[in-house]
């Protein structure tokens, strides 16, 4: 073997541990900002997903509610709403008109088969103390 080969053998050997060393800590990196994207767009999907939600639901219109009590103190039952909207004299398609919701989820509260969500809630309890003639009023708004 020629000294001059065992030499640049031996060098080549040198730089190639330096490289490695000096790429090591580089890599870790990259992997660990590769990671940190991944997991951002992950969450960047999730809060866009929750802003569509949201900009949905704010479309409807829904009245407030006539007293200071709170959405989660107000009671909700499937006889009594169908019974408000009977004494109002309102279908279903008028009565989801004023409370912000579509026909079929009135039928489904009125079977029992779904419960309003809180700012549904507050939306029929400002009808509980209404009579025919304001709720008409209301109506005509729309």
């Amino acid at each position: 073997m020629n000294i001059a080969t065992a030499l640049k053998s031996e060098i080549s050997r040198v730089s190639r541990k330096e490289a490695k060393s000096q790429f090591q800590p580089l890599k870790k990196a990259s992997t660990q900002y590769r990671s940190d994207i991944a997991a951002l767009k992950r969450r960047v999907a999730e809060l866009e997903k929750l802003l569509s939600r949201v900009a949905k639901g704010q479309g409807k219109k829904a009245v407030e509610p006539a007293s200071d009590e709170a959405p989660s103190r107000i009671r909700f039952s499937a006889k009594g709403f169908t019974t408000l909207r009977k004494k109002l004299g309102l279908s279903a398609g008028q009565m989801g008109q004023l409370i912000g919701v579509s026909d079929q989820s009135v039928y489904k509260y009125e079977k029992g088969e779904a419960q309003p969500r809180a700012a549904t809630l507050a939306a029929i309890a400002g009808l509980r103390g209404l009579g025919k003639k304001a709720v008409a009023e209301k109506l005509a708004q729309f």
